[in-house]
């Protein structure tokens, strides 16, 4: 797709890192009749947890983002996604006559309000796949249960720490095809995951080379897209991370968005033999090697800045007033990796860059 196609179909007043259902209800309230909307059931706190049914295909699509109410750029992406859909051209009567699609946009609208992981009972729910003691897990159950998809698509973001392999490259988007077991041996479902994955992969390459990644397949009974797969479901995991400087995740939004429909083409032209499981094996890795700062010589105070040390900033957000902000604090590594990489770089015997530190208030984090 083009770029000048994806800027008429964005939808640019969804926008920013804090999205709950009042900032979708206009758009999802516009949408044509034959997109059937649904409250699927209620959040800890009562709030209505809303699908969205469209096409007539037999290929059945679940997705579901906002697990985590901290993660909004898929939500952003899936209404992009709806945006096109809705449109009446050759490729998305298409997409509509082979595939039916069920879309929950925010599955933990209590998270999404307050901008938490957790849900209001502070229960991660993707941890909550077996045991199913929170309302929003039992919904997606059901929801899975009903619709019966051949296919799964689990949508969250990631952390600015992400690298591509050993590489200075961010994770701007990662998948996974989860595991089934513990020892991540492969399955016809987790194959048809993997090559699905592929596909999206060899679209995004050409737009972002180098900056997708594979995320970690540590197999966990208890997450959602693990016990989807142990069902025999093909389901994978999208991560949306960082694009330089794009903290508010507006360019990330427009990958994912790519990543979804090649999915839905490749599903909708019966081309999943095309892609390989070696083509999936052959993404790298997600490495954990960025900050969001990192300053070389940050000793500066005691020795008139000489010394080579570096100090590794991370940004905290938080929302206040319903305004989301981006607080800096020292990163402490849980394994200092060989090499670090910021995404912005300073050296404090630049004195262009002490005046950037002293601007941002941030020279009281070095001494």
């Amino acid at each position: 797709m083009k770029e000048l196609m994806y800027n008429q179909i964005c939808v640019s007043e969804i926008s920013g890192r804090y999205i709950n259902y009042d900032h979708l209800n206009e758009f999802l309230d516009a949408l044509p009749n034959d997109f059937k909307i649904k409250v699927e059931g209620k959040s800890v706190r009562s709030e209505s947890i809303k699908s969205i049914e469209f096409g007539k295909g037999s290929q059945r699509i679940l997705m579901w983002s906002q697990m985590h109410g901290n993660e909004s750029t898929t939500t952003k992406a899936v209404i992009d996604l709806l945006s096109y859909l809705k449109n009446e051209n050759s490729e998305v009567n298409e997409i509509l006559q082979a595939c039916t699609i069920k879309i929950i946009p925010i599955l933990n609208p209590d998270g999404a309000r307050v901008y938490t992981r957790v849900n209001a009972n502070r229960i991660d729910l993707n941890r909550d796949a077996q045991e199913l003691t929170q309302p929003e897990s039992r919904v997606l159950k059901r929801v899975y249960e009903d619709f019966k998809p051949d296919f799964c698509f689990n949508l969250h973001d990631q952390r600015t720490i992400f690298n591509v392999g050993n590489t200075n490259k961010p994770a701007t988007v990662s998948f996974l095809a989860p595991a089934f077991d513990v020892e991540r041996n492969n399955s016809p479902s987790r194959e048809i995951s993997m090559q699905l994955i592929a596909a999206m992969n060899s679209t995004l390459q050409d737009e972002i080379p180098g900056q997708i990644g594979r995320y970690d397949d540590g197999f966990n009974a208890n997450c959602v897209g693990d016990a989807f797969q142990m069902k025999k479901t093909p389901t994978i995991l999208f991560e949306a991370g960082h694009f330089k400087d794009d903290y508010n995740r507006e360019i990330t939004r427009g990958y994912i968005f790519k990543a979804l429909l090649k999915a839905l083409q490749t599903i909708t032209y019966n081309q999943i033999k095309e892609y390989t499981v070696t083509d999936y094996e052959a993404i790298p890795e997600n490495g954990k090697q960025y900050v969001d700062i990192l300053v070389f010589n940050s000793n500066f105070a005691a020795n008139k800045l000489t010394k080579g040390e570096i100090a590794a900033i991370q940004y905290k957000e938080i929302l206040n007033e319903g305004q989301l902000e981006f607080v800096p604090g020292l990163h402490m590594f849980e394994k200092e990796p060989a090499e670090i990489f910021g995404h912005k770089t300073l050296n404090c015997n630049d004195e262009t860059d002490v005046e950037w530190l002293k601007s941002h208030h941030l020279l009281n984090l070095l001494v």
